[in-house]
């Protein structure tokens, strides 16, 4: 973010009669995706009355209240105020966040694009797995799905267009790839994005108290297996197929 940019942000506006936006930026990149976890975070330590619910994006922060309860005018005014209290551009990640280690496919009939993939960002299929095995991403928000997280980012080789053309479906559990990001579906769907990997982990149960399994700020790494251990994993635990879950440590 150059500095005419930056000094653009945060910003905040007024979205429809019950919401309020933070933005940190304008696109995606480390500083505004931290600071919108970060603030988000504090906003919900704040407690304040009439704020039913908050949602850190890529780069921004929705506040949604009741505006009968809280006026437009006395948020804002609150919001500001936490906005003032620091560079939130360098604030640190909140605590609490958690790691997952998710056994992944990469290539074979599950997923079929990882050598389509691979040769797009110039690598073999064997530097493809063992670049993305290797990468530590991010849930940088929730969205378009239910529970369903979009993670990153992947080194500059990994910056390719989405498809011209969607795939028609893929399923519950395909591991996606584009612009330096991945997706994890939670539910089968279409996709402009290519299927290089394939993971079991459930992302989204109903009838749970927390039906999303992740949350924003969570760290993922999607650790390259056989299909034969994969199913071994899936048929032991179906719900997360051999994912481990640990604290994150800095």
């Amino acid at each position: 973010m150059d500095s005419q940019t930056a000094a653009a942000y945060p910003r905040l506006s007024r979205a429809g009669l019950s919401g309020l936006l933070v933005s940190f930026g304008g696109s995606l990149s480390e500083p505004p995706n931290r600071a919108a976890l970060a603030f988000r975070t504090a906003v919900e330590a704040q407690a304040l009355d009439g704020v039913v619910e908050t949602m850190a994006s890529l780069a921004s922060v929705f506040v949604r209240f009741e505006p009968a309860f809280l006026p437009h005018q006395q948020l804002e005014a609150a919001l500001q105020e936490l906005l003032a209290t620091q560079d939130w551009l360098q604030a640190p990640l909140p605590a609490g966040r958690r790691f997952w280690r998710v056994p992944t496919v990469y290539g074979t009939d599950l997923a079929p694009q990882l050598a389509e993939a691979a040769d797009a960002a110039g690598l073999s299929e064997a530097q493809a797995i063992d670049s993305l095995g290797a990468a530590r991403v991010r849930v940088l928000t929730i969205g378009f799905a239910p529970g369903q997280p979009y993670l990153g980012s992947l080194g500059p080789e990994w910056d390719l267009p989405r498809q011209t053309e969607l795939t028609p479906m893929v399923p519950r559990g395909a591991l996606v790839q584009a612009i330096r990001q991945f997706v994890l579906f939670s539910n089968p769907a279409p996709t402009g994005w290519r299927h290089v990997g394939q993971t079991g982990l459930q992302l989204f149960q109903a009838s749970s108290e927390q039906p999303f399994t992740l949350r924003p700020g969570d760290e993922m790494q999607f650790e390259p297996v056989s299909k034969t251990d994969f199913l071994k994993f899936c048929a032991d635990d179906p719900q997360r197929c051999g994912a481990i879950l640990s604290e994150v440590t800095e």
